[in-house]
């Protein structure tokens, strides 16, 4: 088994590359289509370093569901691909990279959003099964769904 796991999920978009872009690179935009919003309606927000782009910082903590973390954007290349360095701090300790990948198909966008990490025990032990890219892809479908949505009205 390899030392790290790759989930990934895809999509396209009716709306331009652009008005997708800014909605993943804008971390306060988040709110808009995250599969996490509103596991804890009374989650803590804390926005930092720049407003949007590389060096654009996000904490939260809430309940047992939101956890506790921190995202940070590392790379933003208008409109073709944002890195995110993700940092979980509850309910499990790890430290993974988000990479949405926009490809411009006409009036329409290709996302890509894939999440690459060193194995943590649980994810050793659910990889081979299936379970954790099932878990986590599933997240990352209903996040590409809201996406979606928001970005076609």
């Amino acid at each position: 088994m390899s030392d790290t796991y790759t989930v990934s999920r895809a999509t396209t978009i009716d709306a331009s590359a652009d008005a997708v872009y800014e909605r993943i690179v804008d971390l306060h935009r988040w709110t808009e289509w995250s599969p996490w919003e509103g596991l804890d309606p009374e989650l803590h927000r804390d926005y930092s370093g720049a407003g949007s782009g590389v060096g654009a910082r996000y904490a939260w903590s809430g309940n047992r569901k939101a956890g506790k973390g921190e995202m940070e954007i590392l790379r933003a290349d208008e409109p073709g691909r944002v890195d995110i360095k993700v940092v979980f701090q509850k309910p499990m300790k790890s430290t993974s990279t988000s990479v949405f990948e926009l490809t411009p198909e006409g009036d329409r966008t290709g996302v890509t959003w894939t999440m690459t990490g060193p194995h943590s025990l649980f994810s050793r032990v659910a990889a081979p099964l299936g379970f954790f890219d099932k878990l986590l892809g599933k997240d990352f479908e209903k996040g590409l769904a809201k996406l979606k949505a928001v970005s076609e009205n």
